[in-house]
């Protein structure tokens, strides 16, 4: 573990000095905004650190929240904000194109899994095979994320509603959950892992990137149903998580569908010279990409666009960084 974080940091340092010169192009300066979706804590701490390195005149400003509360503080509280990276793309789609931003790259996955630490209740005794019967019983205590806020909290519901084909086990989620109060869904993912560390609670829904970077154990799920394979995104659709809308007031149905992470510059960016390098250095496979591996965070290469049309719309650095694909 300790030669894992050495060899981590280690990359994280060098890709300053594995892209172009910073004489050759043009050096950004000022505050630049980014609100993320609390997942993608650790890789972007370190991208931050690597991207302010090569631009020592631009100060990055991180505001970590759930992806939906993200895209809220831009639609609704008209926060400033330069880039804006989701953990399910979808919510940029749905919140904030076309009004608030043009374009949507999808730049990485995740797959759901269950985790817990050597003092949760019945750690010895949890597996792949038996986990949905430790969560049934009373003296277990377990959370997720708040699907309303949270992509990870409705993926959470999605995978209790897929157990239920994939065990044979009809009125299963409905189960669970009844053991699951409702003081133990919190607004980010990455809330709960304090809580799993402490004692005070014994399992969490969170991605496997997370897991790997908190030094969580972690049970694997079979790929049916951990949303981690876009292979059995026909499977997942099955799974319908009702959360709250555009709106206020307002509902809407997310599907189920394989985990893919989105970022988008925003159409007024306070510092939109400062934004396209971020942006370029996020995708660039020797800069924000391969901290995103190292960081178990499995990046897109290449990261893509949905069509032409959006690839169109994209400005010259990224182009040539990003494809069309599915």
């Amino acid at each position: 573990m300790l030669l894992l974080k050495k060899s981590f940091y280690c990359i994280c340092f060098l890709v300053v000095f594995l892209i172009l010169p910073v004489s050759a192009v043009a050096q950004p300066a000022g505050k630049l905004i980014i609100f993320h979706a609390g997942s993608l804590t650790v890789p972007m701490a370190s991208i931050e650190r690597a991207f302010e390195a090569r631009y020592p005149k631009v100060d990055v400003l991180r505001e970590v929240a759930g992806s939906q509360k993200c895209a809220r503080k831009i639609s609704e509280l008209k926060k400033p904000c330069d880039i804006m990276a989701s953990a399910d793309y979808k919510v940029i789609d749905k919140l904030l194109i076309p009004e608030f931003a043009t374009w949507n790259i999808r730049f990485a996955s995740n797959r759901m899994v269950l985790c817990y630490t050597d003092t949760s209740a019945y750690a010895g005794q949890i597996s792949p095979d038996n986990w949905y019967d430790i969560l049934v019983r009373p003296d277990v205590i377990w959370g997720h994320a708040d699907p309303n806020v949270d992509p990870c909290g409705y993926r959470s519901l999605m995978v209790l509603q897929l157990a239920e084909n994939c065990y044979r086990k009809p009125g299963l989620a409905k189960r669970l959950l009844k053991n699951r109060p409702l003081a133990n869904i919190r607004p980010k993912s990455v809330e709960l892992i304090s809580l799993l560390q402490t004692g005070n609670m014994d399992y969490a829904w969170e991605y496997r990137s997370v897991a790997i970077q908190h030094g969580l154990r972690y049970i694997e799920l079979p790929a049916s149903i951990n949303l981690g394979d876009y292979r059995y995104d026909n499977d997942y659709r099955q799974a319908v998580v009702t959360v709250t809308g555009k709106k206020p007031g307002t509902t809407m149905d997310i599907k189920g569908k394989s985990i893919t992470y989105g970022v988008t510059l925003i159409k007024d960016a306070p510092n939109r010279e400062a934004a396209e390098a971020f942006m370029a250095f996020l995708l660039s496979p020797d800069g924000g990409l391969q901290i995103l591996k190292a960081a178990g965070q499995p990046p897109f290469d290449p990261p893509r666009v949905a069509d032409q049309d959006d690839f169109n719309k994209l400005f010259p650095a990224l182009k040539k960084l990003v494809t069309v694909g599915q």
